[in-house]
């Protein structure tokens, strides 16, 4: 019997940047194309400038339209939550973040990654509280962002698009998380742990969700290292190890595997290695190798790089 394989997603990390234009975007391509175009490259793409600062509904809005029926966004949760409140008294700004159209996005709306700084250490007992008040799907969302209190009426969208559960990621980079109690406070609440691969900080591949959530940055140098022929053929092991439901080779902090996924686990890749245009085209590159292990790996087909 074939083993059953969850839904590949591979991306980039956001699409707005001036060196692709002319190499992955075609000359001449307006660049209020440029997601229009980027996603029938690609699955899945991640939004960075909710990472920054609240964007607007309108904006949310506008992207949804502008992208395949079959397309899915990752969100990057505030930094106001992560670096600045650092997961104290998050609820309001939290219901903020989620008031600020990511309801719009409907049934694009993928995982919501939340990323913290190198110096944030882990603190078992602030995470697990902040755990505690992320909505688990659409309708908790909505409850929670009608608790906002965003200026004006316009900046806000607190009726969910669709219904479904949201899923959330944890990218960290220190390495006092590098220890089972972090992995199983993961488990306990379904939270993905990030598997992020630099040599800035720690890299763990343990399966602590129902999805896999893997940001590459470049193993060599931070957002600018390519990933090449070899490098590409070990992560579609891994991709295809995940999405069979197993675990993949790698350090992991917990003894304890998790139990294979009977119907195999979502897996979401994006390329963040940006700076010399490497992250289209090495996503290009993932795809091709993961679609001949597993049969699916999103779309790629007749997009290709001018270099």
């Amino acid at each position: 019997m074939d083993r059953k394989h969850g839904k590949v997603r591979i991306g980039i990390s956001g699409w707005t940047y001036a060196p692709w234009r002319g190499v992955f975007y075609p000359p001449k391509l307006p660049q209020k194309q440029e997601l229009s175009y980027s996603s029938r490259a690609f699955s899945s793409i991640e939004i960075n400038g909710s990472f920054y600062s609240l964007q607007r509904p309108t904006s949310y809005q506008r992207w949804r339209d502008e992208t395949p029926d079959d397309f899915v966004f990752a969100v990057k949760g505030s930094r106001f939550i992560t670096h600045m409140l650092k997961l104290r008294n998050a609820e309001k700004a939290l219901a903020n973040f989620f008031a600020s159209g990511l309801l719009a996005l409907g049934p694009k709306l993928g995982p919501i990654l939340w990323q913290f700084p190198p110096q944030f250490s882990f603190q078992p007992e602030r995470i697990e509280s902040f755990f505690k008040i992320l909505p688990k799907n659409m309708d908790e969302a909505g409850v929670l962002a009608s608790g906002h209190d965003l200026p004006a009426k316009d900046r806000a969208f607190v009726e969910p698009a669709s219904r479904g559960k949201i899923r959330h990621a944890m990218e960290i980079r220190h390495p006092s998380f590098v220890c089972e109690e972090f992995i199983a406070l993961l488990r306990k609440h379904r939270v993905a742990l990030v598997c992020a691969d630099t040599v800035e900080w720690p890299r763990l591949m343990d399966v602590t969700a129902d999805f896999i959530y893997c940001r590459l940055h470049g193993s060599a140098q931070l957002y600018v290292s390519g990933y090449g022929p070899k490098a590409l053929d070990r992560w579609a092991t891994r991709v295809a190890d995940w999405a069979s439901g197993g675990e993949a080779e790698g350090e992991h902090a917990s003894a304890t595997p998790a139990p294979r996924g009977a119907a195999g686990r979502d897996v979401y890749v994006y390329f963040d290695n940006d700076a010399k245009v490497r992250a289209p085209v090495d996503a290009q590159g993932l795809i091709r190798r993961v679609e001949k292990l597993t049969g699916s790996a999103g779309r790629s087909t007749g997009f290709a790089a001018r270099i």
